[in-house]
């Protein structure tokens, strides 16, 4: 059942006139600003961490996996790279040895 702010008042009123206006505030001060049934309790939150916690770690998951992939695609592309490099001075050293061979054999 919720409470209406007129209904708070007047239970505020009746308060201060049976225990005293401090006693009554004092009072007042414990209820819930909303209906009970709006406050959460020990069980609503370890269930939330429980929620929470297993979102974490599929997220954590899903990005560690996204990570391997990325890193795999970087990889091979740094070795073909690699590769690619190697070739082209492979070749250069393939005609700067023929052109020193032509040079000696026309000399």
């Amino acid at each position: 059942m919720t409470i209406s702010e007129q209904q708070r008042h007047e239970l505020h009123g009746k308060l201060n006139e049976t225990i005293g206006p401090e006693e009554a505030t004092t009072l007042m001060a414990h209820l819930p600003p909303v209906g009970w049934a709006d406050v959460a309790t020990k069980t609503d939150l370890d269930h939330l961490e429980r929620v929470l916690r297993a979102d974490l770690r599929a997220e954590i998951a899903g990005l560690r996996a996204e990570f391997h992939q990325s890193f795999g695609a970087f990889r091979d592309e740094i070795h073909a790279d690699r590769r690619a490099a190697q070739r082209q001075m492979l070749f250069v050293l393939v005609v700067a040895f023929v052109s020193l061979l032509v040079a000696v054999a026309t000399s």
